[in-house]
């Protein structure tokens, strides 16, 4: 399984941006995926998950209704729909995967995800 995330770039404060993870593998339908984030010195944050079929998905606070997750099982793709973007929103933002996930979980803890994605910079300006 290999995790390739895309998307990430500069904005301004209150813009919009969609970040993609794209998975290589059979196992897509199996996983539970979700988007951590990183910035130097701190440690990996739960952003956002969804279970294997779409249908459940898990925020956290900080999202408060701005942040989307998504995933296309036909793609083997993963999105983040980010809006009103804020400056602290700034980091790297990474994908992950958790093969032969339960159907009905998501997953908040980075300690349950197997595979990761190499990350994609997300820099908004203020």
């Amino acid at each position: 399984v290999q995790l390739q995330a895309s998307g990430g770039g500069l904005v301004q404060t209150g813009d919009s941006l969609r970040i993609s993870c794209a998975v290589t593998g059979r196992a897509f339908g199996r996983s539970g995926m979700a988007w951590f984030r990183q910035t130097p010195g701190k440690d990996r944050e739960f952003v956002a998950a969804i279970n294997r079929n779409g249908r459940i998905t898990d925020y956290a606070e900080f999202v408060s209704g701005r942040f989307t997750i998504s995933r296309d099982n036909d793609k083997n793709t993963v999105y983040l729909q980010m809006n009103s973007l804020k400056p602290e929103d700034t980091a790297v933002y990474y994908c992950a995967a958790k093969v032969s996930a339960i159907l009905s979980a998501t997953y908040s803890s980075a300690r349950e995800y197997e595979y990761w994605g190499q990350g994609t910079q997300v820099t908004v300006s203020s």
